[in-house]
C-alpha cells in the first residue's frame, strides 16, 4: 500500500504538516508562512501540503483550529475546579504566562493579522476563539449562579468580554509589557471587590441587590 493510500501515513502527514504550519507561524510570521516553508518546518514534501489541504489557506485554517483544540483540552479540567471570578482572573493570568512562553500567544497575534484579509482564516480564527469563549462561559454560569450579583450580569456576554479583553491583552504586551501587566492588576483589584461583595452578610447582599435593581436600566 503506498503512503499515500495508508490511512494511518496520512494521518501522520496530515499531522507534522498542522504542526509545521503552526511552528513556521510562530518563528517566520504569516508574511513568510508558504507551502515551502510549511513543509520544510514539518519534513515533508510542499506537494503534500496541497494533497492533503487544497491550499495553504485551508491547512491554515485547520491549524488554528487543530490547534485551539489542543490548548483548550490542555486547561479544560483546571478550568471546570474554578468556584469564583478572582479564580478565574488568577487562572487567566497563569496561563497566558503558559501560552506565551509556549509561543502560542504568537501564533495567535499572527492569525488575527492574516485574518484580517483572508476571509476562510477569520472564520477559522473566529471558531477557534468560540472554542474558548465556550468554556469561560461555562465557568462565569457556574460561578455567578451563587453571587449575589449573579442576576445582574450576562454571563453570555461577559465571556465574549472577558475573551476579547484577554486577547487584546496578549497583543498589547507586545508593545507595551508593562502597561499590560497594570492592565492585569486593575482586573484583579475589581475580583477582589466582587468577593468582599460575596462576602457581605444576608442583610447587606440583599441591600446591595436592592440598590442595584434601582440603577438598572
Amino acid at each position: 500500500m503506498s503512503a499515500a493510500k495508508d490511512p494511518s501515513k496520512a494521518q501522520e502527514t496530515r499531522g507534522k504538516l498542522l504542526d509545521g504550519a503552526l511552528r513556521t507561524l510562530t518563528e517566520q510570521g504569516i508574511a513568510k508562512t508558504s507551502a515551502r516553508s510549511i513543509a520544510a518546518a514539518a519534513g515533508v514534501n510542499q506537494a503534500l501540503v496541497f494533497y492533503h489541504f487544497g491550499s495553504v489557506d485551508d491547512l491554515l485554517a485547520e491549524a488554528c483550529r487543530y490547534g485551539t483544540e489542543q490548548r483548550v483540552s490542555r486547561y479544560r479540567e483546571r478550568l471546570a475546579g474554578i468556584g469564583s471570578l478572582s479564580e478565574l482572573l488568577a487562572f487567566g493570568r497563569e496561563m497566558h504566562e503558559e501560552e506565551r512562553e509556549a509561543g502560542h500567544v504568537a501564533v495567535l497575534g499572527q492569525l488575527l493579522a492574516g485574518a484580517q484579509t483572508q476571509p476562510r482564516l477569520a472564520a477559522a480564527t473566529g471558531a477557534g476563539l468560540a472554542l474558548w469563549i465556550a468554556e469561560i462561559e461555562k465557568v462565569l454560569t457556574r460561578v455567578l449562579s451563587a453571587s449575589p450579583l449573579g442576576e445582574f450580569v450576562d454571563p453570555v456576554g461577559l465571556a465574549r468580554a472577558v475573551g476579547a479583553s484577554f486577547v487584546g491583552m496578549e497583543l498589547y504586551e507586545g508593545v507595551d509589557a508593562v502597561g499590560a501587566a497594570r492592565a492585569l492588576d486593575s482586573l484583579e483589584q475589581l475580583s477582589v471587590l466582587v468577593t468582599a461583595v460575596e462576602d457581605l452578610g444576608p442583610l447587606a447582599q440583599r441591600a446591595v441587590r436592592h440598590r442595584l435593581r434601582r440603577t438598572r436600566p
